[in-house]
Order: structure tokens, then C-alpha cells, then sequence
């Protein structure tokens, strides 16, 4: 998600505010304690631990666990006799559903223990607003042994943009500490008058001792003995609603086998891939299992939450682009999406949130400053490119699934999304949709690109407004002409008509006005005196994602975009390496995003570039090979590719980030070229193709209409063949070569 920039030694990030200077920065010192963390996450709860499974309360670090915006624990420390255990190893179990910690003992002279004697078992796991821990201790020693096993707690309810930077102006209220026999307690009452408190529970059958934030287990194991620790951190706020769990100790196993069944329910919203690369299904395991995991309850079904830790909340752009990358392999995520935004549209003129009639959110936040007003983010709308992302998305998904009931449904709110596209999208009446915030604190620039400095001339001067990017008038164009569709199946055939001709003028006045012969690729934007920014940047490719770009600039682009001054051998950089502002450490100017990757090698597929599409792919598969747990980042750095090395790691980047997790499956749509027509009730693969890292792909369990299809897709030297294993009698597959 490309949310909010910020300047800091070189480091641009997510979500600004004015072009002096950056207000909601993720600051580089904001890194981890042990850069080698452990994170699990649900829904508005998540974790960000030491490889040990300890938060560390030193400094302003992203370690805790954070609950609605605000981090209910900053500090979870467990000590053997006062000593720090000894790490075995640290590992997220597959479905993100536990961590699991192996530690034992130092040497330890009183009593005298030797190293290696006692084995501590760590597994911490969350449901929304409650943190479980199980500690198992075992001794393999030859005699008895006694020892205390303390863990001491802290919380200072930190709102996330303090954690990420943001100088507050304001003095926060103190965090006050109580503690019974059973339970230890930290309250807070935020300047926005609402009252969080971190209550830990005990069993009241278990032996311990409380001493103000720290709980003591004296334990005394024979050899081969073992005993059990088990605690639960309830997170609570004056705003909910409903209680998961009451605060007496739950059953654990009971927990264990609840998120299992989510699992595997979450996990029938998804059609199966495997193929005969393991490491390539590692890959398709790990972005499943962090979609799932990132994949939040509302009452209109699922919507993916942007990314852990900075970004754990409701993004308009990042919910709808995660739905069009996993739309073939789930569509109920995209309904479920779909229904969401329409009920958060706007419906009026507010200047201090960028907000008007018709327009689809950008950002919502649950925190004391959002909550106070010092960040604007609560319902913040200022973004360009979410409400015709929301059209093409309605779009795909109808297209798909020839589910007119849903378009029925939201029908209002698409009609009031056009309206906003016409009204307010165009600031100039030029027919092109341009952007200027209205909201002093808000957000400068409104593409998905929302850095200070991501839009500039050749010269490297930063563009003045209001701003047209490139990629926002094909998502425009994309949208008039999947409106006009549904349109015309409403009955709306006046209106259909009319805006299919409007989305022809767009395409043609777009080509001209766009396009620069000398780049050899599309302007970035228009300035606010229609002068183009003719400069090389990842936001052309979107205009083959879209289908705006004519066939004939499409393939001087596409050489463009995979050539050396785009292509770091890992993928393709947000800027080209020999414009002005390039620097491969930014955050928008120079670095690789596999989000921006998939939407670039997808429409490099829909323009029969298919060497470009497996050249991106074979980048990404690269790439994820050496980042750990084959879990793509929200972005990386964009030095080239260097033998034996891995890409440069962006030190603030968001893991797991939906849109990045959800990056592996548009790619293998653009290489397969595989289109689900729900109207016409066919499967079509329009000149498929596989990478040379796959020569098997089986995909079971493919939604179509209300039945499945399953098939095999084999590559060979002459190209690929397919095996249809399972298909509804009406519909039928066809295999374009």
C-alpha cells in the first residue's frame, strides 16, 4: 500500500500531510529491537515479538501487541531465576495461527544447573482482543530441580502513529498499574475520553506470586518432569460491543481447536493450487495463509486489512487491488469488499477529511489521535484512485460471477461513484480526474504513490497541482466501461451507451495528451498547467492494466518497463534508475513493490507480452526465495540484483502486507491468461505460458458460478497443455494458443 510518506535519511513511507514537510511518518528508528521478528495477527489485534517470543520495552519500538490502533503491551519478558533463556529456535506455525518458541537454560550456579537441562516451550497465539500463552517446562536433567520462571508486563497504550513517529503536542495521561492475587492490570483514559485497559489473568489453582508488574512460577520438576503455564491478556476498550471470551481462564485446547475451524473455513473462500515446485508452493502457502490471516470480520463478510504493523486497519485502494489479485481463486472477498466500501462512501462535503458525495474511503482509524482529530485518518477520504478502483472491481467481479443481485444491491453507490468521477474527480473540466487535498493535515499526493515527493518533473522539481496521474485515468477508462456493462444488464441502456462512448473519448484524448514519443512510455501525470511529467515510472504499466494504452505505445512501454534503467533483475522499480530523484532506498522512488509488479505483468499479459510477464515472475519467485518464511514485504529496495544475494530488505516495510501476500496469485493469472466469464459461463486461457520453474500446475476447487472446476496445466518445449479434470456440464474451457 503505498499510504504515507515521509523524509528520513533517504526513507520515504505511508501517509503525509503537507509538501514542507511530513507529518504521519514512519520514522527509521522506529525499527525493530532484533530486526529478526516474529509477528502473528487477527483481525484488529497483532504481535510483534523478538525471535524468543519477549517485547522489549526499550525505546520507541514497533515491538507489542497492539489492539484498535494503540499497543496494549509494550513489554512481555520471560526470565529463568532472573536469567535470559537461551534461544533453540523461533518459528511461525504455517497457518500464522501460533508461534511457537524453543528455549532452555544458561548455566546457572545457584542452584547448580547445567545448560541444556530444562526445555521451555513457548506457544502464543490471539483471537480479536485476547492474547494466549502456553509455557511448558520440562526437565531432562538427572536430578530435581528448582527454579522461578517470572514474566514481567508493561503497557503504555502508545497510539501507532506515535510508534511510527509522530511528534504529539499534546500530554498523554498517565497509565495506572493494579494487581490482585490472580490478575495484573494497567489502565488508561486517553485524551479521547475513552477507557483501554490490558487486564492479565492467571489460573487461581496455579502457583504464583504477583509483585506489581511481574508474575513468579516457583517450580520444582523431577527428572523428566514437566509442568504447564497457561495466561490469557484481555485487551478491552469502552467501544466494544461484544466480549469473545469472559475474563474467567478460558480452555486453551478448546481456543486451539476454535482457530482451527476459522482456518479451515477461512481457507474454502479459496480455490487450491499446487504445483512441482516446492519452493513455488511454499510461496502460494505462506501468501494464503497471511491473506487469512489478514482477512477481518465486518458485518458485510471479509475484508483484508492493508498490512502488519503500520497499516493493520480498513485501506480503501489496498482492500479493493487485494480483491482483484485473488478475485479468480476467491470472489466472495471481492463482494465482500465491494459491500463494505459502499457502505463507508461519502455523502458529503467535509473539507477536514477530503470527503464528497459519492466518493470510496481511503483510511480508517480506530485510535486516541484519529479518535482526537490529530491525524485526520478516523473516515479519511483523500485519495484519487479508490472510487474508480471500486468501479472496476465491480466490474471484474460481476464479469466473473454474473452476480447481478450483488450490483443490484450497490447500484446507488456505483451510479453516486460515476458522479463523483464527473463532479469532483475532474477538477478542471478537462476531462481528465486531478487531485488536491482539501484537508490541511490530509494527505498531498492521492495516488497509491502518496510519498511528498512521488511526483516530479524530469528535472526532479516536485510537480505543482492539482495533479493527473496516468494511472488514475485508465482506472477511470476501466471503470465507465465496466459501469456501461452493468449497466445495459439493469436495463440502464441510455446510460450504459453513454458512458461507454465517454470511456472511448478518454482512451483517444488520453493517447495524445499522455503519451511522450521521447520517453517511450506514458508522462507520469499532467501538472496543473497541463505540462507533462516525462518522467519513467512504474505508474505507465498500470495503463496496460487497465487497457487504456493503445496496442502500438503498449510495446514500446512494456520494453521500456522490463529494460535496465526499470528492471532491477527482482523486479520492476517504481522509477527508472536514471531520472533525477531516483534512489533505490526511497519509498516510492526507485524501490520494487510486488503489488505494483503483478498489476504491471498482468496487463503486460493482456497485451500478448508474455517473455515480459515470465521475466517479472521468474523476479519475484527470485526474490522470495531469500526473504524469510517466502513471505513478500510490503516493498524492498531497488539496487540491482547482485549474485548470491538477496534483495536489499526497505527497513519499515509492512510484513505481511495484503496486497504484496496476494501479488504470487495475479501473477500466475497473468501467466496462465485465464479469464472466468460468469455472463457467458466459460473458462478461457487466452495464450498461456509457464515460467521455466513450473512444469505442473493443478488448480482444484475454481469457482465457477455455482459449481467448481479442476484442471492440470503442463509445460512443454513447444508450450503448454491442459487436462480438464472437473467442469459444471454448462460451461465450457476453451484454450487459446
Amino acid at each position: 500500500m503505498a499510504k504515507n510518506g515521509y523524509e528520513n535519511s533517504n526513507i520515504m513511507t505511508k501517509t503525509q500531510a503537507s509538501s514542507t514537510g511530513e507529518k504521519f511518518n514512519v520514522g527509521s528508528d522506529s525499527i525493530n529491537y532484533d530486526d529478526r521478528t516474529q509477528v502473528i495477527n487477527h483481525y484488529d489485534t497483532f504481535c510483534i515479538f523478538d525471535r524468543l517470543g519477549n517485547v522489549h520495552p526499550q525505546g520507541k519500538k514497533a515491538q507489542g501487541i497492539f489492539y484498535k490502533g494503540s499497543r496494549f503491551i509494550n513489554e512481555l519478558v520471560l526470565r529463568l531465576n532472573k536469567q535470559k533463556p537461551l534461544l533453540l529456535s523461533s518459528a511461525i506455525k504455517q497457518d500464522n495461527e501460533i508461534l511457537s518458541v524453543d528455549l532452555t537454560n544458561c548455566k546457572m550456579n545457584e542452584p547448580d544447573i547445567k545448560e541444556n537441562t530444562l526445555h521451555i516451550l513457548r506457544e502464543q497465539f490471539i483471537r480479536n482482543g485476547v492474547y494466549f500463552e502456553e509455557i511448558n517446562v520440562a526437565n531432562y536433567g538427572e536430578t530435581t530441580c528448582r527454579v522461578e520462571l517470572s514474566i514481567s508486563f508493561g503497557a503504555d497504550f502508545s497510539d501507532i502513529f506515535e510508534i511510527r513517529g509522530t511528534k504529539r503536542q499534546v500530554i498523554r495521561p498517565e497509565t495506572e498499574l493494579s494487581s490482585t492475587n490472580n490478575k495484573i492490570v494497567f489502565d488508561y483514559t486517553g485524551l479521547d475520553h475513552i477507557h483501554r485497559s490490558t487486564e492479565i489473568a492467571f489460573k487461581k489453582e496455579s502457583k504464583h506470586t504477583i509483585h506489581k508488574n511481574t508474575v513468579v512460577f516457583p517450580l520444582k520438576l523431577d527428572s523428566q518432569e514437566a509442568e504447564k503455564i497457561e495466561f490469557a491478556v484481555y485487551f478491552k476498550t469502552d467501544d466494544d460491543r461484544l466480549k469473545i471470551y469472559s475474563d474467567t481462564m478460558p480452555v486453551f485446547n478448546h481456543i486451539k481447536e476454535s482457530i482451527q475451524k476459522d482456518i479451515a473455513e477461512t481457507r474454502l473462500l479459496f480455490g487450491n493450487i499446487i504445483s512441482d515446485n516446492e519452493k513455488f508452493n511454499t510461496w502460494l502457502t505462506r501468501s494464503r495463509a497471511d491473506l487469512q490471516s489478514l482477512l477481518t470480520e465486518t458485518k458485510f463478510g471479509h475484508y483484508p486489512y492493508a498490512g502488519v504493523p503500520w497499516y493493520n486497519t480498513v485501506f480503501g485502494r489496498d482492500g479493493i487491488i487485494t480483491a482483484m489479485e485473488i478475485l479468480w481463486l476467491a470472489p466472495q472477498v471481492a463482494k465482500d469488499v465491494l459491500r463494505f466500501l459502499a457502505s463507508e462512501q461519502a455523502t458529503e462535503v467535509n473539507a477536514d477529511n477530503d470527503a464528497e458525495p459519492g466518493k470510496i474511503i481511503h483510511e480508517m482509524r480506530s485510535g486516541e489521535m484519529a479518535n482526537t482529530g490529530e491525524v485526520p485518518f478516523k473516515h479519511y477520504y483523500g485519495t484519487i484512485d479508490a472510487t474508480p478502483l471500486f468501479l472496476m472491481l465491480a466490474g471484474m467481479y460481476y464479469k466473473q460471477t454474473n452476480d447481478l443481485e450483488t450490483i443490484k444491491a450497490i447500484w446507488n453507490n456505483i451510479k453516486a461513484a460515476i458522479t463523483w468521477i464527473d463532479k469532483y474527480g475532474d477538477l478542471d473540466g478537462d476531462g481528465f480526474v486531478e487531485y488536491k487535498n482539501n484537508s490541511e493535515k490530509g494527505l498531498t499526493n492521492q495516488g497509491w504513490k502518496d510519498s511528498y515527493d512521488s511526483v516530479m518533473y524530469a528535472d526532479g522539481e516536485l510537480c505543482e497541482g492539482p495533479i493527473a496521474l496516468c494511472e488514475v485515468q485508465g482506472y477511470v477508462y476501466a471503470a465507465k466501461k465496466n459501469v456501461a456493462v452493468m449497466a445495459k444488464a439493469l436495463g440502464e441502456d441510455k446510460y450504459g451507451d453513454e458512458l461507454a462512448q465517454a470511456a472511448v473519448h478518454l482512451k483517444e484524448k488520453f493517447n495524445k495528451s499522455f503519451w511522450d514519443e521521447e520517453l517511450g512510455a506514458y508522462a507520469l501525470a499532467l501538472d496543473g498547467y497541463k505540462r507533462p511529467c516525462k518522467v519513467l515510472s512504474s505508474n505507465a504499466g498500470h495503463c496496460l492494466f487497465t487497457g487504456i494504452a493503445k496496442q502500438e505505445h503498449a510495446q514500446k512501454l512494456a520494453k521500456r518497463l522490463t529494460g535496465k534503467e526499470m528492471f532491477s533483475g527482482w523486479g520492476i522499480r517504481t522509477l527508472a534508475s536514471n531520472e533525477k530523484r531516483y534512489n533505490p532506498m526511497s519509498y516510492h522512488d526507485g524501490s520494487v513493490w510486488p503489488h505494483d509488479n503483478a498489476m504491471v505483468a498482468y496487463g503486460l499479459s493482456k497485451y500478448n507480452m508474455h517473455e515480459e510477464v515470465l521475466k517479472v515472475m521468474q523476479g519475484l519467485f527470485d526474490s522470495s526465495l531469500f526473504i524469510e518464511l517466502q513471505r513478500l514485504p510490503e516493498l524492498f529496495c531497488g539496487f540491482n540484483a547482485r549474485r548470491n544475494e538477496g534483495p536489499t530488505a526497505y527497513p519499515v516495510a509492512c510484513s505481511p502486507q495484503a496486497w504484496a501476500v496476494g501479488a504470487v496469485f495475479l501473477m500466475l493469472q497473468a501467466c496462465l491468461q485465464i479469464e472466468i466469464d460468469g455472463i457467458e459461463k466459460c473458462v478461457v486461457f487466452n495464450k498461456p505460458q509457464l515460467p521455466d520453474f513450473l512444469n505442473k500446475v493443478t488448480i482444484a476447487n475454481l469457482k465457477v458460478g455455482n459449481s467448481y472446476c479442476h484442471f492440470e496445466v503442463h509445460r512443454h518445449d513447444y508450450g503448454v497443455s491442459f487436462h480438464v479434470i472437473q467442469k459444471p456440464d454448462d460451461w465450457e474451457v476453451l484454450i487459446k494458443k
